[in-house]
């Protein structure tokens, strides 16, 4: 990151843990308290590494478009990212001593800006303090300090709408009105401009915070849909289409279609405006103030400035420490350790020091995978010539919380490895499958929800692996349903599985199982079975598949089957997949071979037809009977076969209607 110039080091706000003393994620806060210990989360001003991950915000999207992921993830990662595009205004404003400053706002509603009635300005905007009356100070500090103790996803999330007058005022550049500026914690210093021209009649966030604070609110925008009172009065922001109202000589233009061009086009005539695309991704902040995760491998020197660490040197290993508590200064703990931190410069050789932060938890997971095609290499963290052969991963199996952060982070990695000639291919993760999550009665709320320890509704696998054995458990996880949705646990499903598995290993070790001879009727049983299980498989059905297995020793054990050894082979191998441990021990008795001595089981498409099909009778929608017929047998003379099958129970009877589908079933509508 370092050598493709996205890494930089600046003062960064972040969420701090007065109790804790330490920075914290933005997941790690809730409900504006430490995750941990429950207090109060300020926010602090930090030196820190940040990675310019918004260099790639494009790349990232364009990127999306030839992944075979889910489109709920893809469009989780899209808004993530949040292209827009619109037009940077610019707002005329005084500093507290009277001289001209201008603010700069984002919009991609350029068309109502007739409508701004007032500013808002993130409270740790960097111009506050440079438009704050010596009057106001004092409320604004109070507001200010407020908001400190929120992290940006409460902000973002808070209802409540709330604020303080900057005493400052700006002019509209399109109406020529002066508009008074507000703090609130609603708007972020890092999205946009972190200033917003608020337009109250179209935009509900907007209209809330007016209603609060007795503001105008001018609608610039208007259609039959517009919900008004009795005075004509808007009742709530109208956010949809129409055409401009109280907008100058725009009026009467379609306000999407032509108005956002063509006042857009007047601004930047004056000079006051410019199109723009924006992205709502902010840049990664890639410190953490604690000892553990990967050091980053920086050397600061007050001659040669901020060095890395040289390659013959790497990696640089984290010393034992018996206090791993942080300093409370914002530092990370291993600032404290000195024989640690002093180093030589390893470029003019004078005194130095080592960078005390480490990276994040995110930082192993964007390219851990990578060394997973040689994981005992030495010299290097990947070979190109294994990544030419293993990679990029063809199947990754995780759940759908990683979409906007480890899977995000991971395409970032791997995008600037390739453009720095490391990788051959940009995108980790050819094919994303999500399963989902299993869900259990907690004690706690009476509720069934996520397994989790703090609510107090988590099965313990040792106590299940010993009443039911590992096979067992495993086996119930995958039959639990289709693994893309959640699913709820249930102990006596664990009861059904062990049934099936005891009466698999009952037949398998009949004493009179093994035949030289077996019937091709079986074997055809056997084909179509491998056939069926291994698409299912294919198409991550885990679940069916275990069903195909309990319907083939259905009809094994019914036909009394004896099977051949190759036959016996194919099944325990195609069962090692469910059940390891009783496929390898089956093996071993019946066959006298290791699993891992054998290949996987292929079938014969010519064995896979079925000569005969099972069709069911229905009279009435209500099962009655079935027959065996050959699978060539033409519908006339199926249905007539079924009517005489039938013969007792339709005499006399006035068929309506016969109904028949192919291969399944005949039902006989009788009045």
């Amino acid at each position: 990151m370092f050598k493709a110039g996205l890494a930089y080091e600046t003062n960064k706000p972040i969420n701090w843990c007065p109790s804790c003393l330490t920075g914290l994620a933005n997941e790690e806060v809730v409900d504006g308290k430490c995750e941990r210990c429950g207090t109060p989360v300020e926010q602090k001003q930090i030196k820190q590494w940040v990675l310019k991950i918004t260099d790639y915000a494009q790349k990232l999207l364009d990127g999306l478009d030839k992944l075979d992921w889910p489109e709920k993830v893809k469009l989780m990662q899209r808004n993530w990212i949040g292209r827009s595009e619109g037009a940077e205004i610019n707002f005329i404003t005084n500093d507290a001593d009277g001289n001209q400053l201008d603010l700069k706002v984002y919009t991609t509603r350029p068309d109502t800006i007739y409508g701004a009635t007032y500013m808002v300005m993130a409270p740790d905007h960097p111009l506050v303090q440079m438009i704050v009356p010596s009057d106001r100070k004092e409320a604004v500090k109070t507001y200010v300090d407020k908001v400190s103790h929120m992290s940006a996803v409460d902000r973002i999330a808070d209802k409540e709408k709330t604020g303080v007058f900057a005493g400052a005022y700006a002019i509209n550049p399109a109406s020529g009105r002066k508009i008074p500026i507000y703090l609130s914690s609603y708007v972020l210093k890092d999205y946009g401009t972190g200033i917003i021209m608020a337009v109250p009649a179209h935009d509900q966030r907007d209209f809330e915070f007016a209603k609060t604070f007795d503001l105008p609110i001018t609608q610039v925008i208007d259609s039959a849909a517009a919900q008004k009172d009795d005075q004509g009065k808007l009742t709530q922001a109208f956010e949809a289409d129409g055409l401009l109202i109280n907008s100058n000589h725009f009026n009467g233009l379609d306000a999407k279609k032509e108005g956002i061009k063509a006042i857009t086009d007047f601004l930047a005539g004056k000079g006051i405006a410019q199109k723009k695309v924006n992205f709502k991704l902010r840049d990664w902040i890639f410190s953490r103030q604690r000892y553990w995760g990967e050091p980053i491998p920086l050397i600061h020197c007050k001659v040669c400035g901020t060095v890395p660490v040289p390659e013959k040197d790497l990696p640089v290993v984290l010393p034992d420490v018996k206090n791993y508590r942080p300093t409370g200064t914002g530092e990370s703990p291993l600032a404290n350790i000195k024989e640690w931190v002093n180093v030589e410069c390893p470029q003019c050789g004078g005194p130095a020091k080592r960078e005390t932060n480490t990276m994040p938890q995110w930082a192993g997971s964007c390219w851990y995978f990578l060394r997973y095609p040689h994981p005992y290499l030495h010299d290097k963290p990947f070979d190109k010539k294994d990544m030419d052969y293993w990679m990029p991963v063809d199947l990754y199996v995780g759940g759908i919380e990683h979409a906007i952060l480890h899977l995000l982070y991971a395409r970032f990695y791997t995008q600037v490895l390739y453009d720095l000639g490391y990788l051959p291919f940009s995108e980790p993760f050819a094919h994303l499958f999500n399963q989902g999550m299993v869900l259990k009665l907690s004690e706690a709320s009476g509720h069934v929800e996520k397994m989790s320890k703090s609510k107090g509704n988590v099965v313990n696998p040792d106590e299940m692996v010993d009443k039911y054995g590992t096979d067992v458990l495993r086996m119930y996880i995958l039959f639990m349903g289709p693994p893309e949705l959640d699913v709820e646990w249930q102990d006596a499903g664990l009861e059904g599985i062990k049934r099936f598995a005891n009466r698999f290993w009952a037949y398998m070790t009949s004493p009179d199982l093994l035949t030289d001879k077996e019937s091709i009727k079986v074997t055809k049983r056997i084909h179509r079975f491998l056939k069926e299980y291994q698409e299912r498989l294919a198409h991550f059905k885990p679940n069916t598949a275990i069903a195909s297995f309990m319907e083939l020793l259905n009809d094994l054990t019914g036909m009394n089957a004896k099977l051949s050894k190759d036959s016996v082979e194919k099944i325990l191998v195609s069962f090692s997949v469910l059940a390891p441990f009783m496929a390898t021990e089956l093996l071993d008795q019946l066959l006298g071979k290791d699993l891992q001595a054998c290949i996987w089981p292929t079938f014969d498409e010519a064995l896979t037809v079925q000569d005969e099909i099972t069709i069911a009778i229905q009279i009435n929608g209500k099962l009655r009977g079935d027959i065996t017929v050959p699978s060539s047998m033409p519908k006339d003379d199926i249905e007539k076969l079924a009517k005489e099958k039938m013969a007792q129970r339709l005499e006399d009877k006035e068929i309506v209607k016969t109904i028949y589908v192919p291969g399944r079933l005949v039902n006989f509508v009788i009045k």
